[in-house]
């Protein structure tokens, strides 16, 4: 199930550990910080903000 995101909600929105802009991955349902090298998960529609819910980038 897909659930459309706010992307001025996705602008507002920076990495909580690097303090750099996001990038959103609409396919994955995550938002990216090439910064961190970390991919933070949306569920729900609700962006995850924890470093321990994030996915280390490749």
């Amino acid at each position: 199930m897909s659930i459309e995101i706010d992307r001025h909600m996705l602008e507002a929105l920076i990495c909580p550990l690097t303090h750099a802009t996001l990038r959103y991955d609409a396919e994955k349902q995550e938002l990216i910080s090439e910064a961190a090298n970390l991919a933070y998960p949306i569920r729900n529609g609700i962006p995850v903000m924890l470093e321990d819910e994030a996915r280390k980038l490749d």
